[in-house]
């Protein structure tokens, strides 16, 4: 489980398959207002508090994103308003709201374009060439979807590019709307050309 503060009222928390699976969980119990799942997100709740001191202490919203092979993205946020009006709410209690997204994009964000350069020569060995890049808030993203990954499974592809970046845990329309298209079609195979293979 990852843990980051976006602001002073929000945070993100990244979950593996492999920590749903240790909480003897799937995905699809996510789903389902069960007491494993309570119990799941007292325990992030808890862990937030300790490592960001971000403390749930009222009305909360919750958007789930899951993301194919890669595990799910959860964004907190505090309902302040509600907060303020309500001085004597329950500290036993909190009150939840759900979304729930599901995405088969395969959508990573990258700290630099060095990063995606290192990248694109790992993946351009193995045959992908494909993939739209975008630039969004002084970080670049990557959309790859299922039919460029030229028959590779997707867990191996999903595990190179979690060296050089991190999932999305914006939505790729967010990134569309508001961000810059900086290549629409074989953004590997372009930056390889451009910053590997110069001859080419």
């Amino acid at each position: 489980m990852r843990l980051e503060r976006l602001n002073y009222n929000k945070i993100k928390i990244f979950l593996t398959f492999d920590d749903l699976t240790e909480r003897g969980l799937t995905k699809e119990d996510l789903w389902h207002d069960s007491q494993k799942v309570h119990q799941l997100f007292r325990d992030m709740m808890s862990e937030a508090s300790d490592e960001l001191g971000f403390e749930a202490d009222g009305p909360i919203a919750i958007e789930v994103y899951s993301l194919q092979a890669q595990g799910m993205v959860i964004i907190v946020t505090k309902d302040m308003v509600a907060q303020d009006e309500d001085e004597e709410f329950n500290d036993e209690y909190i009150e939840m709201q759900v979304t729930v997204d599901e995405s088969d994009d395969i959508f990573y964000e990258f700290g630099s374009l060095e990063d995606i350069i290192s990248l694109s020569s790992r993946l351009h060995v193995l045959g992908i060439k494909g993939g739209k890049l975008y630039s969004f808030q002084d970080h670049f993203y990557l959309e790859l979807q299922e039919y460029e990954l030229n028959e590779q499974l997707t867990e191996n592809i999903i595990a190179i590019l979690s060296e050089f970046g991190t999932p999305a845990t914006i939505t790729i329309y967010r990134v569309i709307e508001y961000g810059k298209e900086l290549m629409n079609e074989k953004a590997i195979e372009q930056i390889y050309n451009y910053f590997i293979n110069k001859n080419a």
